[in-house]
């Protein structure tokens, strides 16, 4: 009498086997690589992006597809309008939307230019210096009031805006990506205030 053998479970599809090792067959191009489809996913991506920040912000559509193009190029934006517009929610709503850290800086006449990028702190307890990172190491960095700091300090993110990194005691730093500086101003009033680079 024989025994009978169970049946070894079939190669799963996504596991290459010999032949297909030896002699691929053409494989048709991933549904990522395809440009039509990539385009598509991203226009899909970006209208319910727009969608959600229109929940947080109604009635400003033209400032959300503005910073929303910003945004998908890789830019900077520089909003300018009196308090009380809901900049600072835009935000905080842009970096909700797709899961990003958020930080704030509000510009004023003494913050110094290690308070926007960072600076190294000795260390008693090591003795030696350590990096303290500045809150430019974030996805979305709300630069308030960026008219009212001197031109060295924004200048300071002339650097991280422009290479995506800040150079902190002679090392490189980059900054997570994405990244991009919304930056305020007020039009209104101009006591106090240094031009913008």
């Amino acid at each position: 009498m024989s025994e009978h053998t169970p049946e070894q479970p079939s190669t799963p599809i996504d596991e290459p086997t010999t032949a297909s090792l030896i002699a691929p067959a053409p494989a048709a191009a991933p549904p990522a690589a395809n440009p039509a489809v990539q385009r598509q996913r991203a226009s899909q991506l970006a209208q319910a992006l727009r969608l959600e920040l229109q929940k947080a912000l109604i009635g400003q559509n033209a400032v959300i597809d503005d910073v929303l193009t910003a945004l998908i190029a890789g830019g900077h934006v520089l909003i300018e309008g009196v308090p009380g517009l809901g900049k600072t929610l835009l935000v905080r709503a842009l970096a909700r939307c797709f899961g990003g850290e958020f930080a704030r800086i509000q510009f004023t006449p003494d913050l110094m230019p290690s308070d926007v990028t960072g600076h190294a702190v000795y260390d008693l307890q090591s003795e030696q210096f350590k990096l303290r990172k500045g809150p430019v190491f974030t996805n979305l960095l709300l630069a308030d009031e960026i008219n009212r700091a001197p031109a060295k300090t924004q200048a300071a993110l002339l650097e991280v805006m422009q290479e995506r990194q800040v150079t902190l005691e002679g090392r490189p730093l980059a900054v997570p990506l994405p990244f991009m500086v919304l930056a305020t101003q007020n039009p209104i009033e101009q006591e106090g205030t240094y031009p913008l680079p």
